[in-house]
């Protein structure tokens, strides 16, 4: 699993934070997370996936897509000639994305884990049920949907997180495998106007990038999960906003925090890798007990650290 790590010489940057912070996020922050969450709704513009690709991004950085795995070594050198490709050739955020595509079904109500019993206390223990098998109007999220109704016997987060990644060594398995998820996030955020399509000639090819375009958008995320552990920092995970908690579970999973501290200065830098790592090593078995937690929020971070 990835690890938080601290920089040893900055640049400092003389911004202040944007203590402005969308109001939907500060609202209803220890609602019942049996509830269906209000992901349905044209409130929430970005799914949790398309925001961890999106801060994975950097500000001069675009996605490269659709290559081939013999081709990486080639690329990594190329890369060299291109600034901000190689950030992107992490395994981890592929498997961040599988574990955000749980989480904001669970968020929407549509899957949760099996009741606790005497035999299965454990988060990862517990099998995956369907709450609702109605559509949610997105791709990814609704064929995953797909796979869990159909799969008999039932299986755990951290399985499914391999399976959807396509890290299982059965064959009969490799059919739940989600193929080019980047992709479709990609054109996801083109659609909705975050990200732009351009062919760009890479050496001997053309390759399709995907540049940030609202950097707007990507702006209120950052200032977001800045915030959240700055200046509305409140020690308890129990009280913050779902989404948020669910994003800095993700983005640390994804390999991206980074990303999000990067123009902070060295003080608070510090103190907002400190805190995020004081929070993603809580134990998901105590936190996912709590009152008004969301179980498969820690069920999909203790699915990281076992991995």
């Amino acid at each position: 699993m990835t690890t938080l790590t601290h920089r040893t010489r900055r640049a400092e940057v003389g911004k202040n934070f944007e203590k402005k912070v969308e109001s939907d996020d500060d609202t209803n922050q220890e609602r019942n997370p049996d509830t269906e969450d209000s992901g349905d709704s044209k409130d929430i513009r970005l799914t949790l996936m398309e925001e961890v690709l999106l801060l994975g991004l950097k500000d001069k950085e675009v996605l490269l897509l659709g290559l081939l795995h013999s081709f990486r070594a080639y690329l990594l050198f190329s890369s060299l000639l291109f600034k901000g490709y190689t950030s992107f050739w992490n395994d981890c955020i592929s498997s961040g994305l599988r574990g955000g595509i749980l989480i904001e079904l669970a968020m929407r109500g549509r899957i949760s884990l099996e009741p606790l019993t005497m035999r299965k206390k454990r988060l990862l223990d517990r099998k995956v049920l369907v709450k609702s098998d109605s559509p949610t109007g997105d791709v990814l999220l609704d064929e995953t949907l797909k796979h869990i109704k159909a799969t008999d016997p039932t299986e755990t987060v951290q399985t499914w997180i391999e399976l959807l990644t396509g890290e299982t060594w059965n064959p009969f398995k490799l059919q739940y495998q989600l193929r080019n998820v980047r992709e479709r996030i990609a054109k996801n955020l083109v659609e909705k106007g975050i990200l732009t399509t351009e062919k760009q000639n890479f050496l001997l090819f053309d390759m399709t990038t995907h540049p940030v375009t609202n950097t707007t958008e990507k702006q209120r995320l950052v200032k977001k999960l800045q915030a959240s552990v700055l200046e509305r920092w409140v020690n308890d995970p129990q009280r913050m906003d779902r989404r948020t908690l669910a994003l800095l579970v993700l983005a640390h999973s994804s390999d991206v925090l980074e990303n999000v501290f990067s123009s902070l200065t060295d003080d608070k830098y510090d103190m907002a890798m400190n805190r995020a790592k004081d929070l993603v090593e809580l134990d998901p078995e105590v936190e996912g007990t709590k009152h008004s937690a969301t179980e498969m929020i820690w069920a999909v971070l203790a699915a990281f650290n076992k991995s």
